[in-house]
C-alpha cells in the first residue's frame, strides 16, 4: 500500500515521502497514529502540494543548522572538574555536561544529539553535535581542575 507520510518515521522515511508499506503496518500503525495518509487519486494534490511545502521546510531547516552550525563552532567551553592525585577526573565529562555548557551560552541543543570522547582527565577535548542531517558542528571543550576551596 502508498503512503504519504504526515510526520518523520524512524526507518521509513521523512515528511511528505510516499512510501510503500504492507497494508497490516499500513492499517494498524500508521494510519491510526496520524503518521500518514492513504495515497488516492482524491489526495494526489494534497500530496503534491505537501512536497512542495516540505522542499522550502526542509531548505530553511538546513539553512538554519548550516547558520547554528557556524555560530556553534566559533565558541569554545571550559569544564572544571574534581580531579585526583594522578590528574584524573572525579567522574567524567558527559555530553549532558556540554549541553549544559551550550544553554549557558545561548544555544538549546538536545544532550542525545551531542557526541563527545570519554573524557576522565584534564586536558583540551572536541565535541561533535549533529545539528541537522548532514550538518555538524565542532565545539572545543578544555577540561581544567576545580580550584581548591
Amino acid at each position: 500500500m502508498e503512503v504519504l507520510l504526515i510526520e518523520n518515521v524512524a526507518n521509513l522515511g521523512a515528511r511528505g515521502d510516499v512510501v510503500n508499506v504492507k497494508d497490516g503496518y499500513a492499517r494498524n500503525f500508521l494510519l491510526p497514529r496520524k503518521k500518514a495518509l492513504p495515497v488516492t487519486a482524491g489526495n494526489k494534490r494534497q500530496i503534491e502540494l505537501e512536497k512542495e511545502r516540505n522542499i522550502k521546510l526542509r531548505a530553511k531547516e538546513l539553512s538554519e543548522a548550516k547558520e547554528l552550525a557556524e555560530k556553534v563552532s566559533a565558541i569554545s567551553l571550559a569544564v572544571a572538574k574534581k580531579v585526583g592525585e594522578n590528574g584524573h577526573l572525579f567522574g567524567s565529562v558527559t555530553n549532558g555536561d556540554v549541553a549544559e555548557l551550550l544553554k549557558a551560552k545561548g544555544f538549546e541543543i538536545e544532550k542525545q544529539s551531542i557526541t563527545l570522547p570519554h573524557v576522565k582527565d584534564l586536558g583540551s577535548y572536541e565535541a561533535d553535535i549533529r545539528l541537522y542531517a548532514g550538518v555538524h558542528a565542532k565545539v572545543a571543550i578544555e577540561v581544567t581542575a576545580l580550584a581548591a576551596e
